[in-house]
């Protein structure tokens, strides 16, 4: 973990740790050229050359991306053999800190407000090319910022899909996922593409409405194979007032 005071790049003045993220830790971070607070990632990355290059192509992939519910990326570089990202700061608390403090779901209207901008930007990222798939989508990297406005962060595992210089080539998830909101291929590592973000976004609405994650693609599928009812409840038996 980089100490308080840790100066980067001879520009980013370490204020304190924030987080860990899929691919490593998180830190706010002083820009002592521009004189604004970013967010750092710290990499943890293989030292093999095609997973450095890997993620120096997902950070220029991310740097071009312009969208309201989507962090900016402002830079990166190496320094003694370690990798950082700067984005953004974005200020506010995470879904999974504001579901227990609730201490139960959010309101329907405020869902459908959140669901319509991050459809809107998991479109975005889909689009281009080549396609971006987050890959981990869930309340922890949901953000709501104070001024109401909801971000979609943790782009560590974001991969692009598919061309020759998609970062993984197999499109197989080699960093990670959670398992309460992945799909069952991308648990077995068949693959991810658009439609494991979509699953992945299903199951987080379904724990915003119903307060609680739905059960794992892994038992759903057991209990297929076993000829077993869906151990999923409905939506509007856990959500009655939807």
């Amino acid at each position: 973990m980089l100490r308080q005071g840790t100066i980067l790049n001879q520009r980013y003045h370490v204020l304190e740790h924030i987080g860990d993220g899929g691919m490593g830790a998180v830190y706010r971070a002083l820009d002592m050229r521009l004189e604004n607070i970013v967010a750092v990632k710290h990499m943890l990355l293989s030292p093999a050359p095609e997973r450095v290059a890997a993620f120096q192509r997902e950070a220029r992939l991310l740097a071009r991306l312009h969208h309201p519910a989507l962090p900016a990326v402002h830079d990166h570089f190496a320094e003694q053999g370690d990798h950082f990202l700067v984005m953004e700061y974005i200020e506010g608390q995470d879904l999974s800190e504001l579901l227990r403090a609730n201490g139960g779901p959010f309101e329907p209207r405020t869902v459908l407000i959140w669901a319509d901008l991050l459809l809107d930007a998991l479109n975005y990222l889909h689009q281009q090319q080549p396609a971006v798939i987050h890959r981990d989508i869930k309340p922890h990297n949901l953000k709501l910022t104070p001024n109401g406005q909801i971000m979609l962060l943790d782009f560590g595992l974001a991969k692009g899909a598919a061309g020759p210089h998609g970062l993984e080539h197999d499109g197989r998830s080699v960093h990670g996922y959670t398992l309460q909101y992945a799909p069952f291929e991308q648990i077995r590592g068949a693959g991810t593409d658009a439609r494991s973000d979509l699953y992945a976004f299903a199951a987080t609405l379904y724990h915003l409405l119903a307060g609680v994650p739905p059960p794992n693609a892994p038992t759903r599928m057991a209990a297929k194979l076993d000829n077993q009812p869906d151990p999923l409840p409905p939506l509007g038996i856990r959500a009655p007032n939807l």
